[in-house]
């Protein structure tokens, strides 16, 4: 993205605030018990905690940032979350500190759910990114990476900013680069792949998209078997049962039971 902050004479720091929030799904449908735990375990590993970390490190160099600090977790039984802070200067810090400084300049988290219906045999693994910069340096240069990260069916986005800075006259300035969709930032065969609404709130800077991948095989949703292994009958409960489970989620409410 190229960004009018550059070319802007600012009086001071560049202090707005820029947010970028992620909510990614992915719909997954487990004939049994074991399978189940099979699905958790797989979740588990795929997305544990040194694999995020080398994500949002990934990330901190795209958008130009530097890391001061890496905090990451694995949960008992399943889960993994890691917080990087960074700056968009080089910082020199004391070997002997115990505190990270610039801890309000900017931050990169990401935390995993994975989870499952109790009954039904719908499992959902959702991960949550958070990526916050202050300055010049902007996460929208890192949207296509982070969406190709995750094998998503849902995504939930939101872009915010924040706060204001002032030009050497002193006007307030209130966002430093021109947006009216996130949908402008996202790649055109990512997008020719999902369906996407809008909801957004340009007097406050705030955007929010949200997608729905199009496309609909049944063996993409399906744990360790194929559909040739299901009756006909089974395929059918099962496609309503994932397109429920997707409709309920993008529309982020219960719907009646899809016949």
């Amino acid at each position: 993205m190229k960004s009018k902050a550059n070319k802007l004479k600012l009086y001071g720091f560049n202090n707005l605030t820029k947010t970028l929030s992620f909510n990614m799904y992915d719909i997954c449908y487990a004939v049994s018990d074991e399978a189940r735990k099979q699905y958790i375990e797989y979740i588990d590993e795929q997305y544990n905690a040194e694999r995020l970390t080398k994500i949002l490190k990934n990330v901190s160099s795209i958008i130009g940032a530097h890391i001061l600090n890496v905090a990451s977790q694995d949960y008992d039984p399943q889960g993994a979350s890691v917080t990087i802070l960074i700056s968009e200067e080089e910082v020199e810090q004391a070997k002997d500190a115990d505190v990270v400084c610039h801890l309000d300049k900017s931050h990169l988290t990401v935390h995993t759910y994975p989870e499952s219906h109790p009954q039904k045999g719908i499992m959902t693994f959702r991960a949550d990114i958070d990526v916050s910069t202050c300055g010049r340096i902007s996460p929208l240069n890192a949207l296509n990476y982070l969406l190709d990260s995750f094998d998503s069916d849902i995504v939930t986005l939101d872009y915010r900013v924040r706060g204001f800075t002032r030009d050497v006259n002193g006007k307030k300035l209130f966002i430093d680069h021109r947006i009216n969709s996130i949908q402008n930032y996202i790649a055109q065969a990512t997008r020719n792949r999902y369906d996407m609404i809008d909801v957004n709130v340009y007097q406050e800077n705030i955007f929010h998209t949200k997608m729905m991948l199009k496309e609909f095989d049944l063996n993409n949703y399906l744990f360790n078997i194929t559909k040739d292994q299901l009756t006909e009958r089974q395929q059918i409960q099962i496609h309503r049962l994932l397109r429920q489970e997707m409709q309920e989620i993008f529309h982020g409410r219960n719907m009646p039971t899809i016949r």
